[in-house]
Parts: C-alpha cells; structure tokens; sequence
C-alpha cells in the first residue's frame, strides 16, 4: 500500500488539490441537495423527504470538516479530530433518522406524492457514489482515514438516497405512506457501525484497511502498530 511518506511531493500535493475539489464538489451538491430536499418534503409531508435533506447538511459538515483538514501545513496532524467531528455526523444522522421514522410511523402521516423528491434522490443514487469512489481511491493512495471516512460518509447518503427513492415510488404507486420510514431505518445501522470506526480515531484504529473492510490489510495494519 502507497504511504504517505512514500509519495513524491508533486504527487502529494496533486492528490491534496484532487481531496479539496472533490469535496467542494460534494459540498456545494449537497447545499443545493438539502434545499430542496427540505422545501419538497416539507410541501409533502414527507419526514423521509426532509431527513434525506437534513442529511444532506451533515454530509455538509463532514466534506467541510475533511477540505478544511487539507488547507492546512499539514494535515496528518489534524488527522484525529477531524475523524470525530464526522463520527459525530454519522451519530447525528443515526439519531434523527430513527427519532423521525419512528414519529411518522406512529402518527400515519399522510405523505403526499413527491416528483421533485423522487428526481431528487435517483440524481443522487447516480452521482453520489461516483464522488465516494474517487475520494475513496484518492485518499487510499494519501494513505488518509479521515477522506476514506469521508467516502464512506457519502456511499452512506447514497444509501439513504436509494431508501427514500424506494419509499416515494411505494407511496406514490401504492399508497403505501409507511414505506419510505421504513426504508430510512436499514441507514441506522451502517451509519452507527461508520461512526463508531471513525470514533476510534487514532491511527491504529482508523487504519485504511479497517475503514475499508479489508481483512487483510486489517491484520497488517495492526502488526504495523503493535
């Protein structure tokens, strides 16, 4: 695996450059992402609607978090802190979308159709894992957790994008108001288990082969440390 210390200056910087566009990419979508997002679930009654857009903010925040980490002299330093402000997002996320699901399940909220909402999230399905694989790959070679996290933080939204386009189709084919908070609820466990592995924030801990699920990079990583 590429290291950080490995890597020729030029290409360091190149691939430092690439983290910020890309998460300038992600902010600036997302901005857009969770306005509309919000205003249409709002004119829809949708709690999914306005938690997909809720979301989108917290994505916000992490891809603030990870661009303002690389605006500095060196970013390794600010490797740990920047992991826990995007834990705290995935626990964030975790939260709402349970707190919601479980009032709009309780309450039989009518939810009305949403063509905006289901244009929305498929664009979403679409482009958000295109940005999840490139800062994925980017930051494997930096040898950075704290993008990788970021990566998996935006493969999350795209989860949720899926879900709540999945529960829009149900609602408006089949009147089935209940589906799209039921779907929000399969993101509850990828986000807490993301958030718990970016908590652990030390560089043993958030090694590129743990957050990436790579057994044997895992094994690797931890005789590195040991």
């Amino acid at each position: 695996m590429t290291t950080t210390e490995a890597l020729d200056p030029a290409r360091k910087a190149l691939l430092h450059s690439r983290i910020r566009l890309i998460v300038a990419i992600t902010i600036g979508y997302n901005v857009i992402e969770a306005i509309v997002a919000i205003t249409a679930g709002t004119a829809a009654s949708s709690g999914a609607l306005i938690g997909f857009g809720l979301d989108s903010s917290i994505e916000v925040l992490s891809a603030a978090a990870v661009a303002w980490q690389f605006t500095r002299r060196d970013p390794e330093r600010w490797e740990k802190g920047t992991l826990r402000v995007i834990a705290v997002a995935f626990f964030a996320l975790a939260a709402y979308v349970s707190v919601n699901s479980a009032l709009t399940l309780t309450k039989a909220v009518d939810v009305q159709h949403s063509t905006v909402g289901i244009v929305l999230t498929a664009l979403s399905v679409i482009i958000m894992p295109f940005l999840s694989l490139t800062e994925r790959r980017t930051g494997k070679e930096l040898g950075s957790a704290t993008a990788i996290a970021d990566s998996r933080q935006t493969l999350i939204c795209t989860y949720l994008s899926a879900a709540v386009l999945i529960g829009l189709l149900l609602n408006t084919l089949l009147g089935w108001w209940w589906a799209d908070p039921i779907a929000a609820l399969v993101i509850v466990f990828f986000a807490i288990r993301e958030g718990i592995e970016a908590w652990k924030g030390d560089p043993c801990a958030t090694s590129v082969g743990m957050l990436l699920d790579d057994d044997e990079h895992d094994e690797d990583d931890h005789r590195h440390c040991d």
